[in-house]
């Protein structure tokens, strides 16, 4: 458990640590910033603990021993890494929730795109931009960011669904073939019907680009995996940061594919947005009553 920040290390971790050296932890995440100065015994009286737990946390999250653990931390404090909403506590205020939620999010999204391996997301787009048909498949909150996805036709630039349900997702699959660009979402990429599907996508020969959250099945079965590593955990308070990850790496994908489409598709994309903007002010009803109203679009 050394990898990366020892921040990030502490909160992946919290589910292994043991009780007392999670009242650390819960001190440490909560201000960071004052926690540096802090000798073995400020760190321990503060967490009501014993000094040889400070020692075990310290030990457990990856440092060499207390003095390791300070500099580490100031190290991370000095990244602007700030502390996660895994700490939020029952009593906290409007403006002390609002704000590690959104330090969380952040900081969540910053590791996820320090994270990504360039080469897949290419890889992906030159797939995407390949296809004749687009199919997004996710159940959940991976759901929600599939049927976002399929809002984003005009900039993939050909047809794309996102079948709700997972008997829709099987036969979608069962139909694809090799034109197909077969994108399964989900976060922790074990959903059994998920997996199913790709499987059958794969059968048909549709290039399938699994949006996952680690190494797992569904990146096993993708034909281009795409790690999404956020900074979810299990704690009763944590938003679903996997979502709000998934939903930019949609976007990475769609705005690269419009960027490699000729300048005839930008041209669409302008228009399609200003008349869209037309509509949503109502003026198209007066250019139908006014044929020959300035600026009739």
């Amino acid at each position: 458990m050394s990898d990366g920040p020892v921040l990030e290390r502490i909160n992946r971790g919290l589910p292994t640590l043991r009780r007392s050296e999670r009242k650390v932890a819960d001190v440490v995440l909560a201000d960071p910033h004052k926690v540096v100065p802090m000798t073995l015994a400020e760190l321990a009286e503060a967490a009501g603990v014993s000094q040889p737990t400070i020692v075990r946390f310290a030990n457990a999250i990856g440092c060499d021993g207390f003095h390791d653990f300070r500099i580490q931390l100031a190290q991370s404090v000095a990244l602007g890494i700030p502390a996660t909403q895994s700490v939020i506590q029952a009593q906290d205020d409007t403006g002390t929730t609002v704000s590690k939620i959104f330090d969380f999010s952040i900081t969540s999204l910053d590791h996820v795109r320090r994270h990504l391996d360039l080469a897949a997301i290419d890889a992906a787009v030159a797939a995407l931009a390949a296809s004749t048909h687009i199919v997004f498949v996710g159940l959940g909150a991976s759901g929600i960011v599939a049927m976002d996805a399929e809002q984003k036709f005009p900039l993939f630039g050909v047809p794309c669904s996102a079948p709700v349900d997972a008997h829709q997702q099987f036969l979608a699959a069962s139909t694809s073939g090799p034109s197909t660009a077969f994108v399964a979402i989900s976060n922790t990429g074990r959903t059994v019907s998920i997996l199913d599907t790709v499987r059958v996508a794969r059968e048909r020969g549709a290039v399938v680009i699994g949006i996952t959250g680690d190494r797992s099945p569904l990146a096993e079965l993708s034909t281009i995996p795409l790690v999404v590593e956020s900074l979810d955990n299990t704690d009763v308070y944590t938003p679903t940061i996997s979502r709000l990850a998934q939903l930019v790496v949609i976007d990475v994908l769609a705005t690269m594919v419009l960027l490699r489409r000729d300048a005839s598709a930008l041209e669409d994309i302008r228009t399609m947005k200003t008349r869209l903007a037309t509509m949503r002010s109502g003026l198209h009803h007066e250019a139908v009553r006014d044929p020959n109203r300035p600026g009739r679009p």
